[in-house]
């Protein structure tokens, strides 16, 4: 009950129109790090092309299905846990699945990185407390690709090995069983192109230029909603806090991983703070069973219970005036251009792509990977020369070889508009003819065709 919004709106936020359009770029032979990129891994893009190869690519709801099983997977296997150390596991796996969504709703209804990321990171800890190292190794591993966060989980694996199992066959069966398939997956996309996208090609990304108010504001803000859904537990574990080191630092390292994870690249999206809930839903869950009142469990569980509603009922709610203008800019695109044309969306929306069923005429599907814009910056971390590492002249290229019909200027008033990125202004003005606005956006269009 809990996922029932994700099912009742095309797409919840732009990393879903992204591996929407990525999935179908890649269904049309494109290659992933070369003819379509992104700072992500490869399992979540090939997951979505892989649902749009046996259900159609113009519906997510076979990935909202598959995120409903995510949760539900995190949930008995957090409850397992918790099952294994207090026999409280209903207690854990119902706090898992109330904080799962007790976040806003576009953060976590949407089938993207992090819901997918959390069964492996749950599966990875999971293994590691049965001594199954081996099969700690392959989760800490699929983590990792879905999220290069998740691959965090190995710290409490390592912790766990050092403690109970100290054999250097045990070491060898964990790391060697993290690093193969990832090694394995760097061999298969091109280990250059990999290592590049995957690891060392975010850096200016990973920065607070012109941001510092605004992710401090998301950081403390999403930080406290979470925990605001579990204020009594989190209450107990204050108390507790000295017992809780103690009998629980495997969960502390786990959690403390996780936000590392969730601060990596300052940017604090509320969609990062899911990474918590596995560690924090056994540490209060371990917090509820030392305390021994059934009160306070009934307390906490209703509490959340009570929070999840209330995220559940934003969901169902929420203003649908987001979708349906970008679903007018779609529209125009189709409206003016012939299946078989590719578009350029200048933007940080890439949904309008899927939506109107047009190729993108670029690789880089964002405006953000040209010009570094993230949510919250302002123009001092913005620019043509914060880009990606030499994106420009590919995409020059890409414009000079093959120019798109249409050109969606979606920037309203962003520090990535044309105006002040002199490659695009000099792009419009050189080779494109205004033809009118939708949805807030400017729509160009090649002249002679």
């Amino acid at each position: 009950m809990t996922r029932v919004p994700s099912f009742l709106r095309p797409f919840w936020n732009p990393d879903e129109g992204y591996l929407a359009t990525e999935a179908r770029m890649l269904a049309h032979g494109g290659t992933l790090y070369g003819d379509v990129v992104d700072r992500k891994p490869p399992l979540l893009p090939w997951l979505y092309q892989g649902a749009f190869a046996l259900f159609g690519s113009h519906s997510l709801w076979p990935l909202r299905v598959l995120a409903v099983l995510a949760v539900l997977v995190t949930a008995l296997l957090v409850a397992s846990v918790a099952q294994r150390r207090w026999g409280a596991g209903t207690v854990a796996g119902l706090l898992a699945a109330a904080l799962s969504v007790s976040l806003a709703p576009a953060d976590t209804q949407a089938a993207t990185f992090e819901v997918f990321m959390l069964p492996a990171t749950a599966a990875a800890f999971w293994c590691a407390d049965r001594k199954h190292w081996a099969g700690a190794g392959l989760a800490v591993a699929l983590a990792a690709m879905v999220k290069q966060t998740g691959g965090v989980v190995l710290l409490p694996a390592l912790f766990l090995l050092w403690r109970t199992d100290r054999r250097p066959a045990a070491v060898a069966r964990l790391l060697l069983a993290a690093a193969l398939p990832v090694l394995a997956l760097a061999l298969l996309t091109g280990p250059k192109n990999f290592l590049f996208w995957v690891v060392s090609g975010s850096g200016d990304y990973a920065s607070l230029d012109g941001a510092w108010a605004t992710a401090l504001g998301r950081a403390t803000g999403n930080a406290a909603i979470l925990l605001a859904a579990v204020v009594p537990a989190v209450v107990l574990l204050a108390r507790q806090w000295r017992a809780s080191l103690r009998e629980d630092a495997d969960l502390w390292i786990w959690l403390a991983g996780s936000a590392v994870g969730v601060a990596v690249g300052f940017h604090f999206f509320g969609h990062y703070y899911l990474q918590l809930v596995p560690p924090l839903a056994l540490l209060c869950t371990g917090a509820l069973h030392r305390a021994g009142s059934p009160a306070w469990t009934r307390a906490a569980l209703g509490w959340a219970g009570v929070a999840a509603a209330v995220f559940v009922t934003l969901g169902l709610t929420a203003s649908t005036q987001p979708v349906t203008r970008v679903q007018t800019v779609a529209a125009a695109v189709d409206a003016n251009t012939a299946p078989d044309r590719t578009v350029l969306v200048w933007g940080m929306h890439p949904e309008i792509y899927w939506l109107a069923d047009r190729a993108p005429a670029s690789r880089y599907l964002t405006a953000g990977l040209l010009t570094n814009f993230a949510g919250g910056r302002d123009g001092r971390g913005v620019g043509v020369q914060k880009a990606v590492a030499g994106s420009w002249a590919t995409f020059e290229r890409e414009m000079r070889d093959h120019p798109p019909t249409l050109v969606v200027d979606d920037s309203q008033g962003a520090p990535y508009a044309p105006a002040a990125v002199p490659p695009i202004r000099d792009l419009l003005a050189a080779r494109y003819e205004r033809i009118g606005t939708a949805g807030g956006a400017v729509i160009y269009r090649l002249r002679g065709r």
